[in-house]
């Protein structure tokens, strides 16, 4: 008979939490938001990104919590630590574990409370002068338009959500060690 004592621990619960948050980063920043541009008219493109960003950017806020509710207990010769919150706030996991998914938690609640909606107001910005203007799908005459100061911001904006999208990528977890 399998024995199925491991779903009793947190550890499976926290590699799937891990590999959630890592996926649809990966997910969202190299394949879904690359083929959007791509594909799509800017006006369609920034529609997109204007609705799926808050649900991304919640998800990411929310599952750096569920992974530091779900850290698994560890052995090793010395003894066991504890799972847990306990274990997440234990102090010899402060540089591997606490800082990293702190880190992640403090940067996507940037993203979803200030630079996200930032963006978007800029979108909004430069959409309602476009129009105005007649020209939104010219991109040339952006250039030469007043819109092109809300066109810099947007692009501006965009970047640093991608930054700082990379750099919770390339923050080093603790899990990174044993996957």
């Amino acid at each position: 008979m399998p024995d199925f004592s491991i779903l009793r621990s947190f550890a499976p619960y926290h590699i799937i939490t891990y590999g959630t948050i890592l996926g649809s980063s990966i997910f969202q920043s190299f394949i879904a938001g690359v083929v959007a541009y791509k594909t799509l008219p800017r006006a369609q493109f920034a529609t997109l990104q204007a609705a799926i960003f808050p649900i991304y950017f919640s998800l990411q806020t929310a599952l750096p919590v569920l992974l530091a509710l779900t850290y698994p207990a560890t052995k090793s010769i010395s003894g066991s630590s504890q799972s847990g919150l306990g274990g997440f706030f234990a102090v010899e996991n402060r540089y591997n574990v606490l800082a990293p998914i702190v880190t992640t938690f403090a940067i996507n609640v940037a993203n979803l409370t200030y630079i996200g909606p930032q963006t978007n107001k800029i979108m909004r910005l430069r959409k309602h002068q476009e129009a105005q203007q007649g020209f939104w799908e010219n991109a040339r005459n952006l250039r030469e338009s007043e819109s092109s100061r809300a066109g810099r911001d947007c692009m501006v904006w965009s970047g640093v959500v991608g930054e700082i999208t990379m750099t919770m990528i390339a923050i080093p977890r603790d899990e990174d060690l044993f996957l």
